[in-house]
């Protein structure tokens, strides 16, 4: 099996940042890390990316929907397709995402199951995308948010029933709609919630009973006690609305932050196109910052779950903005910001140790950017090469 060693003038390796350091990769796996940066000398290939160059894990986005296509009406757009253009989209959006660094996504939400069709295509052709972890379609109430994906279902034997589904299909984590959302505007309001803690327990018993984790969509204050309290493992967007706009009180944020549940902040926006948040989050922003700065400040995990798809300004590639986000957004350092998107969230996807870290015995998902990304996160989107799997799929 040929080697190949990857050296640059510093390293994030999902945790700190070093001096030179050479990578040394066989097949898909990374075997050796040289921390001192010294060249081979038996005649191993090298690739030198400079002194001004950095190695880091591929990133990773905890939350997208390769299924929506970042239009101005995604849901209108999704409605149009049939399963075989709407899985050619699938398939550009997974390959968008490759080629800005992100190596391994969550799909939180599809149509009928097509992102798991995606996964077989994508086996053992690492070239074409990411690492996908897909959901299937999420679980929500009849008529409820997102029912278009396919996932309605209500009472506990369905509620199971639907759990065991996507387990047998190969599905990596189950996603329910805890609360309303904004995509569904004959739905309930996003603050209002749809499931009921008892059927919340239900979903978390069943998926754990089976080794999988939980991702509750919720957007109100009791939608993210509720599911806190059902044993949820990641809190998406967790935007703590209300009917008056109150928020979150101190209890509640601590609860969550010693929860051990993930917090999944919905952060990166391309800044090339107009954000256009709903009227209610619009007047929720300072009240969301806050939060989730406080959750932060309390010793919660975070990561960046982009929502990739939903609006324009959210396309399948913006995950590095959300890099920078997290800072303003979360009062997060750079270093923090970087750990967010990698070790914390491989942990966040349970695929600690194979993902977003260097090291030996990691997948060889590899990004080689100039510049320091975590003097400056802007680094990011000065790529010079990306290995997925040990496969350079960008870069010289």
């Amino acid at each position: 099996m040929k080697t190949l060693a990857l050296h640059a003038g510093s390293m994030f390796d999902g945790f700190s940042l070093s001096d030179p350091a050479t990578v040394y990769v066989a097949g898909d796996r990374i075997v050796r890390v040289d921390r001192e940066g010294a060249l081979p000398a038996d005649g191993t290939a090298l690739v030198d990316f400079g002194t001004e160059a950095c190695l880091l894990p591929g990133l990773i986005d905890t939350h997208v929907h390769l299924a929506f296509d970042a239009g101005p009406d995604p849901v209108a757009s999704l409605a149009a397709m049939d399963d075989e253009t709407l899985l050619a989209h699938m398939r550009d959006a997974a390959r968008s995402a490759l080629d800005a660094g992100i190596t391994t996504l969550r799909d939180l939400g599809d149509r009928d199951f097509l992102s798991l069709k995606l996964v077989e295509e994508l086996a053992g052709r690492p070239e074409l995308g990411p690492e996908i972890l897909p959901a299937g379609p999420p679980l929500t109430v009849h008529g409820g948010h997102c029912h278009f994906l396919g996932g309605e279902v209500e009472g506990a034997e369905a509620l199971r029933a639907a759990v065991r589904e996507r387990h047998a299909r190969g599905c990596r984590v189950i996603k329910i709609m805890a609360s309303g959302g904004h995509m569904t505007p004959d739905s309930v309001p996003p603050h209002v919630s749809q499931y009921s803690l008892a059927d919340l327990r239900v979903v978390v018993d069943e998926a754990h009973g089976l080794g999988l984790p939980v991702a509750a969509h919720v957007h109100g204050v009791q939608a993210v006690q509720d599911a806190v309290e059902a044993g949820v493992d990641s809190l998406e967007h967790l935007t703590f609305l209300t009917s008056d706009g109150a928020g979150p009180d101190e209890g509640l944020l601590k609860t969550v932050a010693d929860s051990g549940s993930f917090v999944s902040l919905t952060v990166g926006s391309d800044p090339g196109k107009a954000v256009q948040p709903h009227g209610d989050l619009l007047k929720h922003v300072e009240t969301m910052r806050k939060a989730w700065t406080e959750l932060r400040a309390l010793g919660a995990d975070v990561v960046v779950g982009s929502d990739a798809g939903i609006a324009p300004f959210k396309p399948h590639d913006v995950l590095p903005h959300g890099v920078r986000d997290l800072q303003g957004f979360a009062g997060m350092t750079p270093l923090e910001a970087l750990t967010a998107v990698t070790s914390v969230a491989a942990r966040a996807c349970r695929v600690e140790g194979r993902k977003g870290q260097i090291a030996p015995g990691a997948d060889a998902d590899i990004l080689a950017v100039h510049g320091n990304p975590v003097a400056d996160p802007a680094a990011l989107f000065a790529i010079e090469a990306v290995f997925r799997a040990g496969v350079q799929v960008r870069g010289r």
